[in-house]
């Protein structure tokens, strides 16, 4: 009987926040959603994920590995430094999580390593296995993960020249450097419109 509560509650809780707060994604989720978002996350994850220990050795070459890919195909939503502070992952609900924090760090090497192959459902968070890495990428990925704590400016610095740049941010770039080297006058810099 507590349990039909619960769940009736629950319910009661959700309908009312969607009809007052719409599905707008600039919303931030509530304490009780965000608590059945982590509930519902770690009934999902199978329990053979957990006991999976990573088989990527912790080295100097494998981080930078991870530091690059993470720049190139995460940072978009998470950000270089795992804050997820970005356009993008500020946009999403529920927003991503602060990967350098407790609730993410207490993950097992496993369960981030599954996160990553296949995504989270009704999230952002897309499935990157074999289509767009290899399960190394991953398992590499897992150290980054457990490295953000700890990254250094020089680190971040390198990311931030990996990271995707647009045609407009190319152009831009090459404008800049042209002009550095005494090229071509850089023409008026035009602000960025969405």
């Amino acid at each position: 009987m507590i349990s039909l509560m619960a769940v009736v509650l629950a319910v009661g809780f959700l309908a009312y926040s969607l009809l007052h707060n719409g599905v707008s994604a600039k919303a931030t989720p509530s304490a009780i959603e965000v608590m059945m978002a982590r509930k519902a996350r770690h009934m999902a994850l199978p329990n053979t994920a957990r006991a999976l220990t990573n088989p990527v050795a912790a080295s100097e070459e494998n981080l930078r590995d991870a530091r690059l890919h993470f720049a190139d195909h995460c940072a978009i939503c998470h950000g270089n430094d795992g804050s997820c502070d970005t356009m993008m992952g500020s946009g999403l609900y529920p927003k991503p999580p602060d990967l350098r924090l407790a609730e993410t760090q207490k993950l097992s090497d496993g369960e981030l390593f599954w996160i990553i192959e296949n995504g989270v459902r009704f999230t952002g968070m897309p499935a990157f296995s074999t289509r767009h890495s290899s399960p190394e990428d991953s398992w590499k990925l897992v150290l980054f993960i457990r490295h953000l704590p700890q990254l250094t400016a020089a680190e971040r610095i390198e990311m931030e020249r990996n990271n995707p740049k647009s045609p407009a941010d190319l152009l831009e770039e090459q404008q800049e450097n042209d002009f550095l080297s005494g090229k071509s006058p850089a023409p008026p810099a035009e602000s960025h419109h969405h």
